[in-house]
């Protein structure tokens, strides 16, 4: 049976989090001389002089009510990143304890990984990429504390198949981090509205995908009660800026245009799923639930170097295990998918005429 205490750090049980004076004052007040803030005010606009809330209670509480959860349930974070390095830190005692990945996927796992000298374990994705769940338990060591589960995955756009997730949840008393940073994309529920039957289910998602605010910075955890009070006890104080709080809180009122965007993005995604094919150097282009496509293609070096000389960036996959010879495109504008198609094509003449 899953038991939090048993896995924390114990240095993490122990210590006392940081109080800020923010922390420190409660009440209403019109004169603030205890923080060593600017009291003449802030070169960078209004209200920038003074800390922002440590504790982003009104994001919090707008979140809350559009995803269906607790604001007791949400940890907000630099960017996800910042929530993976302090699940690292949370649970795993540095050249003691261990983790599981399931590559290809995202490669901020490893490297939090190896920041906090947490030893890597990795069961590969299956041909079709989905988790051998069996050889996954199997792996499964004395020091192992986290399992990481990208769905949709990145780079390869899938879901995970929940029952492979559920069957890992109830065999496993670590942590298992499912990562939905693409789960807006996708035709399925988010694993955030089955927090209450995992006490060791975490969940992660992002403000930089669907909501457009990659250069905010802002990303979120979802977990149980005690394991959110537990990341929010080892986090740096002010974690998220003024400006990143209030330009989402403006956001989070914009849900009729953040559906259209979905929309308009999934559209154009499944029109590059039928267009790719029909094009000579691609060879397969793999299932998509998220913002982006994997096409296998003929010569991905060549193809790569020759949409950048074109001005086209798109990211390399070759040499990620199970993504030999891929390259992973991100969906644009109607006009830029078509330039994109439009290039490939040009590339296609050109090898032919070799």
């Amino acid at each position: 049976m899953f038991n939090l205490e048993s896995i924390v750090r114990p240095n993490v049980l122990k210590m006392k989090p940081y109080s800020s004076a923010r922390d420190e004052f409660k009440g209403t007040a019109s004169i603030f001389i205890d923080a060593n803030e600017n009291n003449l005010g802030s070169l960078a606009g209004e209200n920038y002089n003074r800390y922002p809330d440590p504790h982003q209670k009104q994001l919090k509480q707008l979140i809350a009510e559009i995803k269906g959860v607790k604001p007791s349930q949400i940890f907000l974070g630099n960017g996800s990143d910042e929530a993976i390095d302090l699940l690292f830190r949370m649970v795993c005692r540095p050249g003691v304890d261990s983790m599981l990945h399931l590559p290809p996927t995202y490669g901020m796992y490893e490297v939090s990984a190896n920041l906090n000298e947490v030893q890597l374990e990795a069961v590969q994705l299956t041909p079709d990429f989905q988790v051998p769940v069996l050889e996954l338990l199997r792996s499964i060591k004395e020091t192992t504390k986290l399992i990481f589960i990208c769905s949709p995955n990145n780079p390869t756009g899938n879901l995970i198949e929940p029952e492979s997730i559920e069957t890992i949840l109830d065999n496993f008393d670590g942590l298992v981090v499912v990562d939905e940073a693409y789960i807006d994309f996708a035709d399925a529920p988010s694993w955030t509205t089955r927090l209450d039957e995992f006490p060791n289910l975490v969940v992660l998602q992002t403000f930089s995908k669907a909501w457009g605010m990659a250069g905010l910075r802002l990303g979120l955890a979802f977990a149980s009660e005690e394991i959110i009070s537990l990341l929010d006890k080892i986090k740096p104080p002010y974690n998220i800026n003024e400006a990143t709080q209030q330009l989402a809180i403006q956001a989070l009122s914009r849900t009729e245009a953040l559906s259209d965007m979905i929309e308009e993005i999934v559209q154009e995604r499944e029109l590059l799923k039928q267009a790719l094919p029909n094009l000579k150097p691609v060879l397969k282009v793999y299932p998509s639930d998220a913002n982006f496509i994997l096409v296998k293609v003929t010569d991905a070096n060549g193809l790569y170097n020759y949409l950048l000389d074109k001005g086209i960036v798109v990211r390399n996959r070759s040499s990620l295990p199970g993504c030999e010879g891929c390259l992973r495109i991100s969906v644009g504008t109607l006009e830029e998918n078509q330039k994109l198609l439009q290039t490939i094509a040009a590339f296609e003449t050109k090898d032919n005429r070799q």
